[in-house]
């Protein structure tokens, strides 16, 4: 169960990301299309084509410029850099033809931008301001000479409509490429906002069952201590019946891991780590929850196998770690109370751990509602938190935690941690 999550970018500063490159193959487009033109012999009015693509590769640089520097992109900038576009694009089209220019098509582009990341309001602002200017190039514009009929390898040759087809070609592909990834980028933004709401969700259950567990501490303090004293009553009872000794041992070892963990409960939770005072080599750690959990299953046989090859790094004795391992165990164990396999393996930067019985197996009902809490795969014997707890707690250690049917039968249980978290620094 992985829980990591992707990292929340501002939409609006991918959508300018993608502004810029649009920007890049509009300019690119015009001054082929100029190029072309001259090609043709069609004299075009030099200065006020050099200022308007001039005034929009500044406006790119500044673009580059904004993108490196800063993160937080607003839609307000956006709108004003759409306007900045239209503005470039008027002049342009004012001075080679107007309405008649067959790059006219190009106002399109930054309107299909505004569509597609902007609010309703700027979007038609910006369509209304596209529409002025369109409407304005209809009466006002500089007329070019000989756009229309021309000869090229003996054949004629309308202007006007090639630059009407190329037009529609190329702003079919733009479209389609900006577009779409602009759609997929909110689309993106849609699914991480999903996951950190669930994730929000997830933090207030978690809050809630530290609530009810604070408060079941404290009820059940009373309860465990005069069965305590009880069990010390019977023991000098017992003193004669060494069976019966036994059995009142273990119960005595059971009441003392309860009072233990109700302990550890009510205590603050970033004081974990510092109630050994010192750390553990990893192979000890793991060693102690182990002896920890066979103390209170005696009956199970647990076999145990360590690979750490000569690395055994130092790290802070983290006892919610110890019972995340424990309560894996335990469901192993309800499994198959007979055995138990626990395979270890670490380098310096990884732990991971394997513990896998010999049960039924997980049915499909379970695999989809596993992790779930309050849901329990026990026919009514578990409170149904042992997996929801234990992926918490790997969870926010940074690692991961996996459960699938082995193909030999049972349940292979995986767990990856990093060992950052938990190294102790020389």
């Amino acid at each position: 169960m992985n829980t990591h999550f992707p990292t929340l970018e501002n939409p609006t500063r991918r959508n300018l990301q993608r502004l810029f490159l649009l920007r890049s193959v509009m300019i690119a487009f015009m001054l082929a299309a100029t190029l072309a033109l001259y090609y043709l012999h069609i004299p075009l009015p030099k200065i006020p084509i050099a200022l308007a693509v001039g005034g929009m590769l500044l406006l790119n640089l500044m673009t580059l410029l904004r993108l490196q520097k800063f993160s937080n992109v607003t839609d307000h900038e956006l709108l004003l850099q759409l306007l900045g576009d239209l503005l470039g694009l008027t002049v342009l089209f004012y001075f080679t033809g107007g309405y008649s220019n067959p790059l006219v098509w190009m106002y399109l582009l930054p309107l299909t931008i505004a569509a597609a990341a902007l609010k309703r309001e700027y979007t038609w602002l910006l369509a209304a301001i596209a529409v002025i200017c369109y409407s304005t190039l209809v009466f006002y514009y500089v007329p070019l000479s000989h756009l229309h009929m021309h000869y090229l390898a003996g054949k004629s040759l309308d202007i006007h409509l090639v630059g009407m087809w190329l037009g529609f070609v190329v702003s079919a592909g733009i479209i389609a490429f900006f577009v779409t990834r602009i759609g997929q980028s909110l689309r993106d933004y849609d699914q991480i906002l999903a996951a950190v709401r669930e994730k929000s969700l997830e933090s207030e259950r978690a809050l809630s069952l530290g609530t009810l567990a604070a408060s079941a501490a404290h009820e059940l303090g009373t309860p465990l201590a005069t069965m305590a004293v009880i069990s010390k009553e019977l023991a000098r009872d017992l003193s004669s019946q060494p069976e019966q000794l036994q059995q009142l041992a273990i119960i005595r070892t059971q009441i003392d891991r309860c009072k233990e963990i109700l302990s550890s409960i009510t205590r603050n939770a970033g004081e974990s780590r510092a109630d050994a005072g010192h750390g553990l080599p990893l192979s000890q750690f793991l060693q102690d929850a182990i002896q920890r959990w066979r103390d209170t299953r005696p009956a199970t046989e647990l076999v145990v196998n360590f690979s750490g090859g000569t690395s055994n790094p130092l790290i802070f004795t983290d006892r919610t770690l110890s019972q995340a391992i424990q309560n894996l165990l335990d469901n192993a164990a309800d499994a198959s109370p007979e055995r138990v396999l626990f395979d270890a393996n670490w380098n310096e930067n990884t732990l991971q751990m394997y513990i896998r019985d010999f049960g039924n197996g997980l049915s499909d009902e379970v695999k989809t509602q596993l992790g779930k809490p309050f849901f329990s795969s026990k026919n009514g014997n578990g409170m149904g938190l042992g997996v929801y707890l234990t992926q918490l707690i790997i969870a926010k250690l940074g690692g991961t935690l996996t459960l699938t049917n082995h193909d030999e039968g049972g349940v292979l249980t995986a767990i990856t941690l990093p060992l950052h978290q938990l190294r102790i620094a020389h």
